[in-house]
């Protein structure tokens, strides 16, 4: 893949009709007040992919993920999901193929008791009750949170929170989850762990994931598509290595290199030599750093 500048007015084809799960069209949205969420806005989400949604806060990336599911639907343009477009009505049952997991856990988390809340979504897909406590227990314990069943939300941490979150979206067994700053106020070892999760849900669940992040360290370790957001539309997108090896690109959407990248490039500056390789993930930029020495 090469970096791929969108034009903010352009249709959008489908890239791979035959693994594309979500498919956004020229889709435009703008709330009671008037402000726009997002305005011809192309987007897609391929099978066995992790997206990376990346822009600074109000550049319409929120906004976009509300529409995957059909919490928000466009005033403009088109949204297809496995084949149907939720624009012209057809929304019945979109979360069981789409799950979200709100920035805010408060916003997510209502019953009771954990276990009430991460069975509302399976009761309601018409499990009976014993298997969806199973289904329940089986959440919990993948995101390491079983020993939470009987607590209270409101009295649980934020990082127990997000954990239950991401349990109650994954009780459902969605084929797609779609995060929206998923590591937002965690305390490193919540994030790592949320992290980790990420990963497991495409290795072994099969499941695609969309995150909505300003955070460009974690795209960069996670991500296999990067698409930058600006005023409510993605203007360009690639694989992390192409994306943030192009600092003007990260200068236009008002973000910072992730430090990785930046740590390789001031070596290479410091050293008075160009850039030879592009590493990403912390390892590759150790053995790039290593390789630079040994000449």
């Amino acid at each position: 893949m090469t970096v791929i500048r969108r034009d903010p007015h352009a249709h959008c084809a489908p890239v791979d009709p035959e693994r594309e799960l979500i498919h956004v069209d020229c889709a435009s949205h703008s709330y009671p007040d008037g402000s726009v969420g997002i305005h011809d806005m192309c987007f897609y989400v391929l099978k066995d992919e992790i997206v990376a949604l990346c822009g600074p806060n109000g550049s319409g990336k929120s906004t976009l993920l509300e529409h995957l599911n059909g919490l928000l639907t466009p005033s403009k343009g088109d949204v297809w999901v496995n084949g149907r477009s939720i624009t012209h009505g057809e929304r019945s049952d979109l979360w069981k193929d789409v799950g979200i997991v709100f920035q805010r856990s408060d916003d997510q988390l209502f019953a009771p008791t954990v276990l009430d809340d991460v069975m509302f979504g399976p009761l309601n897909l018409g499990m009976s009750h014993d298997n969806a406590k199973a289904a329940v227990m089986g959440a919990l314990e993948w995101v390491g949170a079983a020993d939470l069943v009987a607590k209270l939300p409101n009295y649980l941490s934020g990082g127990q929170k997000r954990l239950v979150s991401i349990a109650g979206v994954l009780a459902m067994k969605p084929r797609i989850m779609v995060l929206d700053e998923p590591t937002s106020d965690l305390d490193p070892l919540h994030s790592e762990r949320v992290e980790a999760l990420i990963l497991r849900f495409k290795r072994e669940y099969g499941i695609s994931v969309v995150i909505a992040t300003h955070d460009l360290d974690l795209a960069a370790r996670i991500a296999d598509r990067v698409c930058l957001v600006r005023d409510g539309s993605v203007f360009a997108e690639g694989t992390p290595c192409e994306i943030f090896y192009n600092p003007s690109l990260i200068r236009e959407a008002g973000l910072a290199l992730p430090q990785t990248v930046r740590i390789y490039l001031d070596y290479c500056t410091a050293q008075g030599r160009e850039p030879e390789q592009r590493p990403i993930q912390r390892d590759e930029l150790i053995r790039a750093l290593q390789s630079s020495r040994s000449r």
